[in-house]
């Protein structure tokens, strides 16, 4: 007990060490927590921004050549790969109007495509030149005619089947993204980039319940 001899180098250099460790294993778990949530949000925001998009675009592809007065002319106008357009008749002139014949009111002409509009370097789902989802790497449409057969001819379109692949806002340095991306078809729609961003891949298919009525 009277004794006033301190810790010896050896012992203070295996305390050291010990503590170390301790503490190298902490930030450990921290980092990889850490790291576990920056990707699950980056993930869940991608996800949630792509079941938005294609939600809408569902809905409004549904409507596609809606002409209750048989006056409209309403229709697929544009039938691309990756541009879309048709036009319905929902509305009048005034707000909550009947359809009127015609599809020059607000929203009754509509237009899918991808493009920087935003000019940050990096492509977006656009409706009538609004932002729809950002950081989209591919949209594709496949349009299939009464017997489900590939189509070309926008008259002849029953159904639509749409592919989207959206990207991550931020890349995942520890991890390497080296899938392609395909159709409901089999075709390729985004190769594999061999990059560090995270993606999605989102299909749905849209009966135009308008198209082809007598």
């Amino acid at each position: 007990m009277r004794s006033k001899s301190g810790f010896t180098l050896l012992e203070i250099l295996v305390a050291m060490a010990v503590f170390g460790i301790v503490i190298g294993a902490v930030y450990s778990a921290y980092y990889t927590q850490q790291r576990s949530y920056e990707v699950q949000k980056e993930i869940s925001f991608m996800e949630q921004n792509l079941r938005a998009a294609i939600l809408l675009m569902e809905r409004e592809i549904r409507m596609a050549g809606c002409d209750p007065t048989e006056q409209a002319g309403a229709g697929i106008t544009t039938a691309g790969a990756t541009t879309m357009a048709f036009t319905m008749d929902i509305r009048g002139d005034t707000a909550g109007s009947d359809p009127d014949g015609d599809t020059t009111d607000t929203g009754e002409a509509v237009t899918y495509t991808l493009s920087d509009i935003d000019g940050d370097g990096d492509t977006d789902l656009v409706r009538n030149n609004v932002m729809l989802a950002e950081n989209i790497d591919a949209l594709n449409f496949v349009y299939l005619d009464e017997d489900g057969t590939v189509t070309s001819t926008a008259s002849e379109v029953r159904s639509v089947q749409i592919s989207i692949v959206a990207r991550a806002g931020n890349p995942d340095r520890e991890y390497v993204n080296s899938d392609s991306y395909t159709n409901q078809q089999g075709d390729t729609i985004l190769s594999a980039q061999n990059d560090h961003f995270r993606r999605r891949l989102l299909t749905a298919e849209v009966r135009c319940r308008n198209m082809g009525l007598e």
